[in-house]
C-alpha cells in the first residue's frame, strides 16, 4: 500500500487543544469489526461494553519533563531528551540542529551541556554537567507540535503513569479515571499493567511512498510474568485482550511473535497483519499518514477505519492526543 492511502483532511478546528474534564467525559466511537455498526457514546460508558472475562492492558509509562531550552550565542536550541545511554548522557533531537555541532557548550538556565557528537534527522548526543532530578526540574511536557496550549505535564499524564521513560503519552490511557477503573473492576474485569517507553517515532512522519518501506524507531517494552499468565488465562475463559492504546497492541504482539518479555519493539504493524493476543482495543483518532493510523487499519480493516474517520470528522469529533477515543471491537 501507498502512504498517501492513509491521507485525509481534517479540519483545523477539530485538533483538540486542551482535554475535556473530567477525563472520562470525552467522547467514544465504537466500531463492529463483525457487524460493521458505529456507535456514538460518552468515553464513561465503555463499562457497557466490556464483559466479566475480559483483559483491560494498560501502559504504565509515564512522560518525563523532555524538552528544554538553551541558549548558544544568540540563538536559542530547543532540546528534546530522548533516550538515556549513560550517566549523565542523553540522545537528543535539538532545533536547529544545524547550530550545534560537536564540542559546542549549550547553556541552559542553572548548568551546561557539550555536544559530543552528531546523527541523523537534528539527533545530537549530549553531556549534561548535572543530574537527572536537576533536569527534569527545568524541563517542559513534551506536548506535540500540533497543540498550541500550555498543559501542565500532570495532565499529559495518565492516572496510573509509573515508570519514568517516555516522551510522548500514551492518550489512549489519558480517558481513565480512578472511579472509572474502578467501576470496570466491579464489573469482573481483570486490569493488568505492561510497560513501553513512546520514543522518538511518535513525532516523526512517513517519508517513504510505499507503507512496507519505513522503518520504526525502537522503543522499549516490558511484560510481567504476571501479566503474561493473566493474557493465558483470559485466551482460556474465552475473554477479550484489550489493549488500551497502540503502544499496549505493540508491546503485547511483540511478545507474541518473540516471546521475549523485555527489549526493543521495531514492530511496525500495517494492513495485512495476523494479530496473535490483542482482541479488542482502546485508542484516540489518529494523524493523517501515521504509523497509528496504519495500524488501527490492520486491526479494523482499511475501508471501515476509513469510514469511521470520515463519520468522525461529519459529527465533529476531536482529533489526536486530547482528542476523543474509538473502541474496536
Amino acid at each position: 500500500m501507498k502512504v498517501s492511502d492513509f491521507d485525509y483532511i481534517l479540519p483545523d478546528e477539530l485538533i483538540a487543544q486542551n482535554p475535556v474534564e473530567p477525563r472520562d467525559t470525552s467522547r467514544l466511537m465504537i466500531l463492529n469489526r463483525k457487524s460493521r455498526n458505529i456507535e456514538h457514546r460518552i468515553f464513561r460508558d465503555i463499562v457497557e461494553y466490556l464483559n466479566p472475562e475480559d483483559l483491560l492492558v494498560l501502559n504504565n509509562t509515564r512522560v518525563i519533563p523532555a524538552r528544554l531550552f538553551a541558549k548558544k550565542a544568540n540563538s536559542t536550541i530547543e532540546v528534546l531528551l530522548v533516550e538515556k545511554i549513560g550517566t549523565n548522557l542523553w540522545n537528543c533531537m535539538v532545533k536547529p540542529g544545524k547550530k550545534v555541532k560537536p564540542g559546542d557548550i549549550l547553556n541552559f538556565e542553572t548548568f551546561t551541556a557539550e555536544c559530543l557528537s552528531k546523527a541523523d534527522q537534528g539527533m545530537r548526543t549530549l553531556k549534561f554537567e548535572t543530574t537527572d532530578e536537576d533536569l527534569f526540574k527545568l524541563g517542559e511536557a513534551p506536548l506535540p507540535p500540533y497543540v498550541h496550549s500550555k498543559i501542565p505535564i500532570e495532565r499529559y499524564q495518565t492516572i496510573y503513569a509509573k515508570i519514568n521513560g517516555a516522551i510522548a503519552s500514551p492518550t489512549a490511557g489519558l480517558h481513565f479515571t480512578e472511579e472509572l477503573l474502578r467501576k470496570i473492576k466491579s464489573t469482573g474485569v481483570t486490569i493488568a499493567e505492561i510497560t513501553l517507553h513512546v520514543g522518538i517515532g511518535t513525532f516523526r512522519p512517513v517519508k517513504t511512498q510505499f507503507v512496507q518501506d519505513h522503518k520504526m524507531h525502537p522503543e522499549r517494552y516490558q511484560i510481567s510474568q504476571d501479566t503474561v499468565k493473566l493474557v493465558e488465562k483470559t485466551k482460556r475463559s474465552g475473554g477479550r485482550v484489550i489493549a488500551t492504546g497502540t503502544t499496549v497492541v505493540r508491546a503485547l504482539e511483540e511478545y507474541g511473535i518473540n516471546g521475549k518479555l523485555e527489549g526493543e519493539t521495531r514492530l511496525f504493524i500495517y494492513p495485512p497483519f495476523n494479530f496473535k493476543i490483542v482482541d479488542a482495543m482502546i485508542t484516540n483518532f489518529h494523524l493523517p499518514k501515521s504509523t497509528l493510523l496504519m495500524l488501527v487499519a490492520a486491526f479494523a480493516g482499511y475501508d471501515f477505519i476509513m469510514e469511521a474517520y470520515r463519520e468522525a470528522i461529519e459529527k465533529r469529533y476531536r482529533f489526536y492526543s486530547f482528542g476523543d477515543a474509538m473502541f474496536i471491537t
